[in-house]
């Protein structure tokens, strides 16, 4: 779905990773800074019941993950450990957004919605996961409903409609995206079936 709005994206953030490239500084090191900001964002406000702030802050980080690559092609510099870096940095970004709901919730006696966070950043390592591990074994694995970009839209979108006071809106998008990424591990582990197996 948020694949057809990556050109518009890339052609906005095209004249700051110019302005960046001529600082010097690399796309790693975007790709390191956001991973930092989404980190500092939602562990340092989330826990705290600061939702709305905290997805602000992550939402600007989170552009970082599009920003390296734009850099990366304009310089010319992608490399196979750029994207083991990045990849492996959204890990720990998604992390870092899931374990700090859960802190808040554990903290207001939430331990259904804990533990439906808890699920969703399992299931969303697992969606991950499923396609790094076909296309390692050389297959194709680009299907499912809910990627990562869709998973982060969700949970910030909510998080951040919840902290200004919404009612209800942090739950649903919670376990909507707990059935969506439940989903997509089954699509994509049928999709890899599908292709190893004769039928």
């Amino acid at each position: 779905m948020l694949k057809l709005l990556r050109p518009a994206v890339t052609r906005v953030l095209t004249p700051l990773g110019r302005a960046l490239a001529r600082l010097g500084i690399s796309p790693n090191v975007i790709t390191l800074l956001g991973t930092l900001g989404v980190a500092a964002g939602a562990l340092g406000f989330y826990p705290r019941g600061q939702l709305f702030w905290g997805s602000v802050v992550i939402t600007v980080f989170v552009l970082a993950d599009l920003l390296d690559g734009v850099m990366a092609r304009m310089l010319g510099t992608g490399s196979v450990w750029g994207a083991f870096l990045d990849s492996t940095l959204d890990r720990v970004g998604d992390a870092a957004i899931f374990s700090g709901l859960i802190l808040w919730f554990m903290a207001t006696g939430e331990g259904v919605l804990a533990g439906v966070a808890l699920f969703c950043l399992v299931a969303g390592a697992v969606v991950s996961y499923a396609k790094a591990r076909a296309e390692g074994l050389g297959l194709s694995c680009d299907v499912g409903l809910a990627e990562r970009s869709e998973r982060l839209l969700v949970v910030l979108v909510a998080a951040g409609l919840s902290g200004l006071g919404v009612p209800y809106i942090l739950a649903v998008g919670l376990w909507l995206l707990a059935a969506a990424s439940a989903f997509t591990v089954g699509q994509r582990i049928i999709h890899v079936y599908r292709q190893t197996v004769p039928t």
